[in-house]
Order: C-alpha cells, then structure tokens, then sequence
C-alpha cells in the first residue's frame, strides 16, 4: 500500500485556542495546519493537527503513528504503509530514519539534488483531498477554540470522505 503525506494550513479564530501558532505566511496570525496521510486513491488514512509555526517534517512521526491497524485475513495486522512519498519538506535525516524505524520506505525529493517533477505526480492525490475536507465550513475556518472539537471535526470529515469513496467504488 503507498500513502501520500502532505500539510496544509488554515486560519484560526482571532482569539487562537490550542494548536495554533503564528503563522510566518500570513501576518504572524494565529492558524492550524492539518497533516494528512492518504491513500493512492486519497482516501484519509491519518490527520493530525499542529500550529502554523511548527515544521512539516516534527509531524512526520505522530502522524504515521495516527493510522490504525489494517486488517487482514492472516498474519498480524500491519500499522503502516509500505511506502510513504513525501514532499521536500520531509527530508531531514531525523524523517528519513524515523520511517527506517517503522519499515516504512520513503520516497522523497532531495533537497538541492533532485526535482520535484518526478514526486510532483504524486501530490495532486493529497491536494484533492485536502481540497474535499475544505468544501466543509466548519474545517475551512478554525472557529472552535479547543483543539479536541476542531480535530473531531477533523475526523469526521476524513470520515465522510472515506464513506463517499466507499459508496462510488463498491
């Protein structure tokens, strides 16, 4: 199975709340940035959420520990993808030996040796679904102050996505 990981940022209440943090893009306001583990096909499989003034690449780890246990018919149950393609922002050495950990196999651009056209294939998959969780108001705009009831939020959006692909395919 391969996965896509990408990180996308929203704006927060004016107020902030919990994971929120200045953004550096817009102003030092207060956002939330959404990371999110896809499938192939771009169903969610993980989505966590930090500040805007936290890195891609300090998420990596808690996001791919997100995913829940993939049944199968025998055998354990596998917790992660086979291989994980990335955008440049996860290459740090630290990304790179925390999926070795995990036997994870990585697939990234690296920076300053490689173009990202190769990998840029792979990107539309992420955008698109970040692109479905945005048709939803209430995940646009951050307007809940708790980080439990806007990842809540979060969650059930991933879910409706999940469930409309589950609906056209089968």
């Amino acid at each position: 199975m391969e996965s896509r990981l990408a990180g996308f940022s929203n704006g927060a209440r004016p107020g902030g709340g919990e994971a929120t943090g200045p953004d550096p893009t817009n102003r030092g306001k207060a956002g939330t940035k959404r990371h999110l583990l896809v499938d192939r096909e771009g169903a969610p499989l993980a989505a966590t959420l930090s500040g805007t003034d936290i890195h891609d690449s300090q998420m990596l780890e808690a996001t791919l520990d997100a995913v829940e246990p993939i049944k199968r018919p025998r055998g354990r149950p596998r917790q992660r993808p086979n291989k994980l393609h990335a955008n440049k922002a996860y290459d740090p050495a630290r990304c790179r030996q925390a999926c070795r950990r995990r036997g994870v196999t990585l697939r990234i651009a690296q920076r300053g040796i490689e173009s990202s056209e190769r990998l840029g294939r792979h990107r539309p998959v992420v955008e698109r679904t970040l692109a479905r969780l945005n048709r939803f108001r209430r995940l646009r705009v951050r307007y809940e102050r708790l980080a439990e009831i806007h990842e809540a939020f979060l969650q059930l959006g991933c879910a409706l996505i999940v469930w409309n692909y589950v609906q056209r395919f089968c």
